[in-house]
Parts: C-alpha cells; structure tokens; sequence
C-alpha cells in the first residue's frame, strides 16, 4: 500500500511540476503579442489545481485578458476579478516567491491607469531577498524575468546569480 501511494505520489509530482513548466515558458511569451497572451490564456484556461502557483497564473490570465478582449465594457471586470483573486494567493501564500514574481509582471506591464502597482517594491524586494532559497528551476525563471524587468536596477539584476 505504501508503495502504492509513494508511486501516485510521484506521477503527480511529475505532472505538476511540467504543467507548471507549460505555465511558466507561456507566461513569459504571453505579453510580447496578442497570440502568445491567447495561448496562455487558454493553456491556464485548461489548468485545474489547489495549487496556489497555478492559481496565481490563472489570475494572470484573468488580468491579461483585458488585454485582448473586444469587449471594452469587461477590461475592468477582468482585471479586478484577476487582481483580486491574486492578492487573496499572496495574502494566503506571504512567503512564495513566484506568486510575487507575477504579481510584479502584472503590475509592470498593466497600463498605470489601472492603478494596480502599488506592491511593485515589496515585490522586488521579496524577490530579491528570498532569490537564493529557491530551487534551481525558479531561480533561472527568476532570472529570466528579471533581465527583461523594468523595476529592477542592473546591479539588483547583477546580484541574481
């Protein structure tokens, strides 16, 4: 029995952490043109987990989604159910980095008019501090987006090695 359970427990490890994988290589694709922002959307879309990282990209998708809608009168309502749900995984989940890597992707690249970039510092802050306990995947996602942030100084870029 205990075999049993060890074996399901890493076919699900193994298919969560390549869903994530999935997430992660299309959020950082999905703001560069509509298509790459209706890829991830569709790819969270299909996304069902309690894991709150996963959640936290489907609340992205919610805020991208404004983005390209057609529907001028749901922008708000897009970005105010995907924010707010994004702020309720970092309220539950203070100590997870990635959650605050796609707050800080949100909030850099939504238009200021918005007014949703208020955690901009907290975020690289947190980021920053916390770089070096994260595991190596992380680490280079971390990097990766880090190098294209407009927040981050060169030398706070520099220090994530």
């Amino acid at each position: 029995m205990k075999l049993l359970i060890s074996l399901f427990s890493i076919v699900f490890v193994f298919f969560q952490s390549g869903d994530l994988e999935a997430l992660r290589n299309a959020y950082s694709k999905a703001n560069s043109s509509n298509e790459g922002a209706k890829n991830f959307i569709e790819l969270a879309d299909k996304k069902n987990s309690s894991d709150p990282v996963i959640s936290g990209y489907k609340a992205a998708a919610q805020i991208l989604e404004a983005k390209i809608t057609t529907d001028k009168n749901k922008r708000k309502s897009f970005v105010k159910t995907g924010a707010t749900s994004l702020e309720s995984l970092i309220k539950n989940n203070p100590n997870n980095a990635e959650l605050r890597v796609i707050r800080m992707s949100v909030q850099e690249n939504i238009p200021k008019i918005v007014g949703y970039s208020k955690k901009l510092q907290e975020d690289k802050s947190f980021i920053i501090s916390h770089y070096s306990s994260q595991n190596k995947a992380l680490k280079t996602y971390i990097r990766q987006f880090a190098m294209q942030s407009k927040t981050m100084t060169a030398a706070e870029k520099n220090s994530l090695r």
